[in-house]
């Protein structure tokens, strides 16, 4: 990617509430033309909300029955038992709990706040929306399904809202992709001096899911963003090539 010299980014508008069962590609593709923009040679980098709801990833909590562990931690952090109980379900191993949050690291690997399991922009009270089940086979479902329809070249992102060690505030990065390399790997390449790269591997798909963030927003109901100006390079797992193995996290 170090060939580019701008990035455009277009919040994709009028995308409707997303029900279980929807069909992204063709919600994008409306939106896309609404908008008028073609879906080719870019990047639609989308929330995982959108996904997650499409792919049935809800939760009505007056279903859920809560373990004596979710309760002991729900009355420690003044929480919904139920809330809880879904957090533990979607986690491998809860890495630190206080002020309220449990930080987990899901079954996909990722350590984020309560699992990513949220109960906020549902489609009603009472009701909890999860994770995508494999977030990169739904950034791949998703862009076959485009190309299909006539789109493309282009790349898909999926996105989520995660908070950072030793920073406040939030940002956005990638959970899923498709169609675009995770990382950029520069080490053995020169820098403007000569020098030989070491241990440069910037986050491609986390640099441009940060970026598309800006226009999405938490109630601004803009779930998707379109992004040129990206050479279309590699392709990859974030699961796979973004989640640091144990052997090499010093914070593990």
């Amino acid at each position: 990617m170090s060939s580019r010299r701008a990035l455009s980014f277009h919040a994709l508008e009028g995308i409707p509430e997303v029900e279980p069962g929807a069909d992204l590609a063709a919600l994008h593709l409306a939106a896309a033309e609404r908008t008028g923009i073609e879906l080719t040679d870019g990047i639609l980098v989308l929330c995982q909300k959108i996904v997650s709801k499409a792919e049935g990833r809800l939760v009505d909590l007056s279903e859920v029955e809560p373990r004596d562990e979710a309760i002991e931690i729900a009355e420690e952090h003044q929480k919904d038992p139920r809330h809880i109980e879904l957090v533990l379900r979607e986690t491998r191993r809860v890495v630190r709990r206080g002020h309220g949050v449990l930080i987990c690291e899901t079954h996909h690997g990722f350590v984020c706040a309560n699992a990513g399991v949220d109960l906020s922009n549902t489609p009603q009270d009472g009701i909890a929306i999860l994770l995508p089940t494999d977030p990169d086979a739904s950034a791949r479902k998703l862009r076959g399904q485009l190309m299909d329809r006539g789109a493309g070249p282009l790349a898909v992102i999926i996105t989520d809202t995660f908070g950072r060690p030793w920073r406040e505030g939030l940002v956005d990065i990638a959970i899923g992709s498709a169609g675009i390399a995770p990382i950029e790997d520069l080490r053995g390449q020169g820098d403007r001096r000569g020098r030989e790269l070491v241990v440069t591997t910037p986050a491609s798909v986390d640099a441009l899911a940060a970026g598309a963030g800006l226009l999405m927003g938490k109630a601004a109901g803009t779930p998707s963003v379109w992004v040129t100006g990206v050479p279309l390079i590699g392709d990859g797992d974030v699961a796979q090539d973004l989640v640091r193995e144990p052997a090499t996290d010093l914070f593990r």
